[in-house]
């Protein structure tokens, strides 16, 4: 953890704060960050406080799409979609279907954890 520096100013010492930053602006930092704001106040409060915010929304964005990917594979695995160029809306379905099913599994895990 990194040490707070103060400076006088009079006769009061006061914190060297740095401006906070945006919240990362990405679909699954946004669901993090709400559910946060949401549910854990207080620990939303402390990651803007140690300015760790930033960096707790993109390690989990890099999970959650690394995490989509090898769900998506391994839904493709159990579940074979149809052939695309016989069958496009059926396979668009099938493709939408194992995406929607992937991203309910990411948010259990993940986001709302």
């Amino acid at each position: 953890m990194k040490e707070l520096t103060y400076s006088q100013v009079e006769d009061y010492q006061l914190p060297n704060l740095k401006p906070m930053e945006k919240p990362l602006n990405s679909h699954y930092a946004r669901l993090r960050y709400n559910y946060l704001k949401t549910n854990h106040p207080g620990h939303l409060l402390a990651l803007k406080a140690k300015n760790e915010l930033n960096n707790h929304l993109k390690e989990i964005d890099i999970q959650a799409k690394q995490r989509m990917e090898i769900l998506m594979n391994q839904l493709l695995k159990k579940q074979p979609a149809p052939n695309k160029e016989t069958h496009q809306m059926e396979w668009v379905q099938h493709m939408n279907n194992l995406k929607q099913q992937a991203e309910e599994m990411i948010l259990n895990e993940l986001i709302y954890n």
